[in-house]
């Protein structure tokens, strides 16, 4: 990769500036507390309006996975990545469906975190905890990404200067700090800066390369001359793949415990229906303006190897800036957006993390503990896990993309104990809990099976390892209500 910084000095002075007003924010949080509790610290007092709803759940969803990740994926997959737009649209269709009754429940019984749900409806302890360890795998994982993402971008900006892994420990930092001092608060906050810009600086970057590389269409008669595979009709294997990719986002993306934290932080009901409707939206000016950065990318910039293409975003802005396509201004916007989408989902993953530590589990063995010390608790452990989570992150070899698929085949064994719990009365706690063990055991094996060389695909028949577990935790609920004389 070409070492020619994408920023200058001028531009990184503002971005320095940019980062440390966050800290800024997360300090003008923290002096607007208004109690210390759990409910004051991890769900800003339940008091969150539309526009600051609606830019956290957007800045929180569309992250590093989106702006590197995706645009990876299409690079090396062409057209067929046109499926995360469903992928991203499924997640919004499943709030639609639970989110209201979910909300009304968390007001009249004062939910914190995920967890406090399925112990409300379910009253079983071994749930409770396997639901907590699935949700904190599946966040550790997703922090994992955003901070591979943010390590690529760091060394792009500054053409090397700062290495992969003094980026990451820098950013991390500062994210661990604001998030500390206001909790959701601080965290909403500087949503709404980082989704605004995000938002802005997807659009513009899509608009620019429309006109400089002359269309899509102009790449794709280029593309389908150099690489032809790109353009192939989906075999069945390939249309089962999308059907379960979709299938991940539906279950998986839509009951991220950091997205159900701000179901529980809204205002009212109103300001969530609202706010989820303005999201339907957002797939289509955010997921599909970066699938044609990545297919545009394979175009001008061909034969980049696997750890190459997710790259692809940064390769795309640094071929505008040599063009001189995109100005100084331009590309501070544009690599403020990516960073700020990055660092707002690291912020709310690390925030819910320990939520669910501290609540659902150090709680239980200190049941006396008062709501002040338990939030000292959760400011302690937001410094632990980002530790951990960073060097992970420099370490792991894995691609971005993977890592998603990782968590959420981990995340959606959750799905049947809120979308069934919801709306089924008569289930029961331990027809749920096998279900969850069963359908997480059978994910977990695919996996490492195929991990280890066996003659186990990591999709088997097309399908994502943690869709068979889901399936098959569904069938195993199924199974243990009828035995028990369970009537629909």
């Amino acid at each position: 990769m070409n070492q020619t910084p994408l920023l200058g000095t001028g531009g990184l002075i503002f971005m320095g500036l940019y980062l440390l007003s966050l800290i800024i924010i997360g300090w003008l949080g923290r002096k607007a507390q208004k109690e210390n509790t759990l409910a004051d610290f991890y769900l800003a007092g339940r008091g969150l309006g539309v526009l600051v709803l609606f830019l956290t759940l957007y800045a929180t969803q569309y992250s590093g996975n989106t702006l590197v990740g995706f645009a990876g994926r299409a690079y090396r997959d062409g057209y067929d990545a046109l499926v995360l737009i469903t992928f991203l649209s499924a997640a919004v269709g499943a709030w639609l469906f639970y989110a209201p009754k979910l909300f009304r429940l968390s007001r009249e019984h004062h939910f914190i975190t995920p967890i406090d749900f399925i112990e409300y409806r379910f009253n079983y302890k071994w749930l409770s905890i396997l639901g907590s360890i699935l949700c904190i795998t599946a966040l550790a994982n997703y922090i994992l990404t955003n901070l591979k993402a943010i390590g690529y971008i760091v060394v792009a900006v500054t053409g090397g200067a700062v290495p992969f892994a003094i980026g990451i420990i820098v950013l991390s930092l500062i994210m661990v700090t604001y998030e500390t001092l206001g909790g959701m608060r601080s965290v909403a906050w500087t949503d709404v800066i980082q989704g605004t810009i995000l938002l802005f600086g997807v659009i513009i970057i899509f608009i620019i390369i429309q006109f400089e590389y002359g269309g899509l269409s102009i790449v794709s008669d280029q593309l389908m001359k150099t690489a032809p595979e790109k353009f192939f009709s989906p075999t069945w294997v390939d249309k089962r793949t999308w059907i379960s990719t979709v299938a991940l986002g539906f279950f998986g993306i839509s009951i991220y415990p950091h997205a159900i934290q701000r179901i529980y932080s809204a205002q009212n009901e109103h300001t969530l229906k609202r706010s989820i409707q303005i999201m339907a939206f957002m797939p289509l000016v955010t997921v599909l303006f970066m699938v044609v950065v990545g297919i545009v990318g394979s175009g001008i910039i061909p034969g980049l190897d696997r750890a190459g293409s997710e790259k692809i975003t940064l390769l795309v802005l640094q071929d505008l800036s040599q063009r001189g396509a995109i100005s100084g201004s331009l590309m501070v916007l544009f690599l403020s957006a990516t960073i700020a989408a990055i660092m707002s989902t690291v912020d709310s993953a690390l925030l819910s993390m320990s939520s669910i530590i501290t609540k659902d589990i150090y709680s239980r063995f200190k049941p006396t503990v008062n709501q002040s010390d338990l939030t000292k608790m959760g400011k302690l452990l937001s410094w632990v896990i980002m530790a951990i989570a960073v060097y992970l992150a420099i370490i792991l070899p894995q691609t971005i993309w993977r890592l998603l698929e990782i968590k959420l085949e981990l995340l959606i064994q959750v799905a049947p104990a809120i979308f069934l719990g919801l709306y089924l009365k008569k289930l029961k706690s331990k027809s749920v809990f096998m279900g969850m063990v069963i359908g997480t055991l059978v994910a977990v094996s695919i996996m490492i099976a195929n991990k280890l060389g066996m003659n186990i695909p990591a999709k088997p028949w097309g399908i994502h390892a943690g869709v068979w577990g889901l399936m098959i935790n569904i069938g195993t609920i199924y199974f243990m209500e009828k035995l028990s004389g369970f009537k629909k």
